[in-house]
């Protein structure tokens, strides 16, 4: 279940992330909303990281979040901020979902 709980909050960096993407493009109130939900998200996230680390291994654990939201971030970027998709940006985030897979299967 941590492991879950875990993904979930990884998926909420990415969202504290986006909104800060959506915040720079945003004025006046919109801006507002946008950084509300960024601390919102941001105070989801770390609830949900402090609670999955309560039984898995924190080095593993931290790793895993960050990698999840560095990847989900990496392509939202792509997909809504039109980020470059070049072939090396997306070999590297291929190879950053490896590693944390790869800390997934080798953690008690």
């Amino acid at each position: 279940m941590n492991w879950i709980i875990l993904i979930i909050a990884g998926l909420f960096e990415v969202a504290f992330a986006s909104c800060l993407g959506k915040a720079k493009e945003a004025t006046g109130a919109a801006a507002a909303w946008w950084y509300g939900a960024f601390l919102l998200s941001l105070t989801i996230s770390m609830l949900l990281l402090i609670k999955a680390t309560q039984t898995l291994p924190i080095g593993t654990a931290y790793a895993v979040w960050t990698g999840i939201g560095a990847v989900g971030t990496a392509l939202m970027g792509i997909i809504f901020f039109k980020d470059p998709a070049s072939f090396w940006r997306l070999f590297f985030i291929t190879t950053l979902i490896g590693s944390v897979i790869g800390l997934k299967a080798v953690s008690h």
